[in-house]
């Protein structure tokens, strides 16, 4: 049911631009992560469903018009018509440290970089003035920016004062929301945010999430405490569910059950995003698929039980292995290097269907595909 709701039973029929904004609007929102190895994880996330995409072309397709970034399940793609919803309540992740932001900068500069944007935009952080340093922050070794125009920028798009608007190269383009979402900036917020949040959140996770904290409420922490869940549920817009192996109980949408298996599977393998939908509530992938999974790249490389930046493999709603592989330059052209290939205990790795998978992945990245190692079994 997971797989169905959350679009990887069959690619959708068309791509491009049309097809990349029908994904965000089915997903709700696809999570960022900045690490390009097999493409950027929202590519990825849109690799899995899309046909034709390819490496580099999705932000283009949703941005400006189709989307926003800011934080639902961390940083992620939003539909354009989310803003209204997030302008008014400027919703920010916990640990985004906004407030720390604010003190490290006078309101005077941060007035200044928007009315530069105002003036000159849309720019990116390099084409922004220089507005001098800033003592950067800290996430435990991880340091921020020091420039105090680029965590300006960030404070303004958090404020929903700023969006970004696309992409130069590797940097955000950052624009005023009425030239970058047109009549979406201007429009009316849902009559009540939290309970739209809540009730997007479910759908956002294929429509079972788990009510217990944990990043899939992010910036909504504080509506899960605030007894809405339980008054959803007493209305009939959600149930509370339990799941056979899961210590968690979920909140489920009334139509979990609606049109499974209406849509027939395509048989192909499917190379998942580390940080896919699909994959979000680790507790749930373990109960629902036997699967025990741990994005392993910010692990030291001594603690790593699989590597650095591993990908789980999708075949016939089956989690069945999982490939450690990269697109890298060689001899003067892109290769897809598969470095280590693992499969699960009691699956079958469909080594055509595998094939087939990271031929059409090559394509997407312009490379060609290098061998392909026997697989491994699953570490124990």
């Amino acid at each position: 049911m997971l797989v169905d709701h959350l679009g990887l039973r069959r690619r959708a029929a068309e791509g491009g631009q049309d097809g990349a904004r029908a994904l965000l609007r089915h997903l709700r929102h696809i999570q960022l992560d900045p690490l390009d190895v097999l493409g950027q994880n929202a590519e990825l996330v849109a690799f899995a469903r899309l046909p034709g995409l390819k490496r580099g072309e999705l932000f283009g397709h949703l941005l400006p018009g189709g989307a926003f970034e800011h934080f639902a399940k961390e940083a992620c793609l939003l539909p354009a018509e989310y803003f209204p919803a997030y302008r008014d309540r400027a919703m920010q992740a916990p640990w985004w440290r906004l407030g720390e932001r604010l003190s490290r900068l006078d309101a005077g500069l941060i007035q200044a970089v928007l009315d530069e944007v105002r003036e000159r935009g849309p720019l990116t952080a390099a084409e922004l003035s220089d507005h001098g340093a800033v003592r950067p922050i800290d996430w435990s070794g991880w340091v921020g920016t020091s420039k105090a125009g680029t965590m300006a920028l960030e404070v303004l798009r958090t404020r929903c004062e700023l969006v970004v608007s696309g992409r130069r190269g590797r940097q955000k383009v950052y624009d005023l929301p009425e030239r970058a979402l047109g009549h979406h900036a201007s429009a009316p917020p849902p009559p009540d945010v939290d309970r739209w949040g809540v009730l997007e959140r479910v759908a956002a996770a294929g429509g079972l999430l788990a009510d217990s904290s944990g990043p899939w409420w992010s910036a909504l922490a504080g509506v899960r405490q605030s007894g809405l869940p339980d008054r959803l549920v007493e209305e009939g817009a959600l149930r509370r569910v339990r799941v056979k192996g899961a210590s968690r109980t979920y909140l489920m949408a009334p139509g979990f059950f609606d049109g499974v298996g209406a849509v027939p599977d395509d048989g192909e393998l499917r190379v998942l995003a580390p940080l896919d939908p699909l994959l979000w509530d680790r507790a749930l992938v373990k109960a629902a698929f036997g699967f025990d999974y741990v994005w392993e790249v910010y692990k030291p490389a001594e603690a790593r039980r699989f590597g650095w930046y591993v990908c789980p493999l999708l075949h016939r709603g089956e989690l069945v292995g999982r490939i450690e592989a990269r697109v890298h330059s060689h001899d003067g052209a892109a290769r897809l290097r598969v470095d280590r290939l693992w499969v699960e205990p009691g699956r079958q790795l469909d080594l055509d269907a595998l094939r087939r998978a990271l031929t059409d992945h090559a394509a997407r990245c312009d490379a060609v595909l290098g061998p392909i190692p026997s697989a491994e079994p699953t570490p124990g």
